[in-house]
C-alpha cells in the first residue's frame, strides 16, 4: 500500500448512474471496480456534486435554453445540464452498492448557485480552491489516482487540477465512465496528455 498516493473517487452518485437525471452511460459499472480498487490505498477522498435548486450549470435556470446546450457566464463557457444532484435529494446520495468505509473525507462541490464545480480542487471559476490541495499535502500524498464518473467532465478537470498544484495524477480507465457529447471524451484524453496526466 502506497502511502503517498491517494484516490480520488469523483461523484459516483445516483444521478450519474442508471436511472439517474444525467446518468453516465454504464455508470453503476464502476462501483464494484472501485470498492476492490478502494482496498489498496490508505487515503481515499469521495467527491460528491451538490448543488442547490436553481443552480447556474442548469439549463432550467435559464428560461428558452436546453441541457446540453452552452451559454457565456463570467467565469467562459458555460455547458447546461439537465437540474442533478441537488444538494440533499435522493439524486445527489452516493450510489448505496459504494462501499469504502474507511474515506476519511467526503468533499462536497458545486454548492455555490453562481459557479459550477467540475474540480475536485477549482471551481469552475479557477480561482476558488476546494481545499483538497492543502488535506493532501498535509497528509504527505504526493501523487493522486483517479476514478469515477464522468471521465471527460469532473475526473478529468481533478486530474488536470491535481498537476496544476504539483501532483502526479493518474487516471484509472477501467474505473471510470463518459458522457462523451460531441467529442468531449477524446478532447478530455488530449488535454490530460498535455497536463502530463498519465492514462492507467
Amino acid at each position: 500500500m502506497n502511502r503517498n498516493t491517494a484516490l480520488l473517487v469523483i461523484d459516483v452518485q445516483r444521478d450519474f448512474c442508471a436511472g439517474g437525471a444525467l446518468a453516465v452511460p454504464d455508470g453503476d459499472a464502476v462501483v464494484p471496480v472501485i470498492n476492490a480498487l478502494a482496498q489498496h490505498y490508505q487515503t481515499v477522498v469521495i467527491t460528491q456534486d451538490w448543488h442547490p435548486p436553481q443552480h447556474v450549470s442548469f439549463a432550467s435556470t435559464h428560461p428558452g435554453r436546453a441541457p446540453f446546450e452552452t451559454i457565456t457566464l463570467d467565469y467562459g463557457t458555460q455547458m447546461l445540464w439537465p437540474d442533478h444532484c441537488v444538494m440533499a435529494s435522493a439524486g445527489a446520495a452516493l450510489h448505496p452498492d459504494l462501499a469504502i468505509p474507511h474515506a476519511a473525507l467526503i468533499l462536497r462541490k458545486g454548492s455555490n448557485r453562481g459557479i459550477d464545480s467540475y474540480s475536485a480542487f477549482l471551481e469552475a471559476d479557477r480561482t476558488s480552491r476546494t481545499g483538497l490541495d492543502g488535506y493532501l499535502a498535509a497528509r504527505g500524498i504526493t501523487a493522486v489516482d483517479l476514478c469515477g464518473l464522468a471521465t471527460d467532465y469532473c475526473v478529468s478537470w481533478s486530474a488536470q487540477d491535481a498537476r496544476h498544484f504539483g501532483f502526479a495524477a493518474r487516471v484509472i480507465e477501467p474505473a471510470c465512465r463518459a458522457i462523451d457529447v460531441d467529442g468531449s471524451l477524446a478532447a478530455a484524453w488530449a488535454a490530460m496528455g498535455g497536463a502530463g496526466v498519465v492514462r492507467g
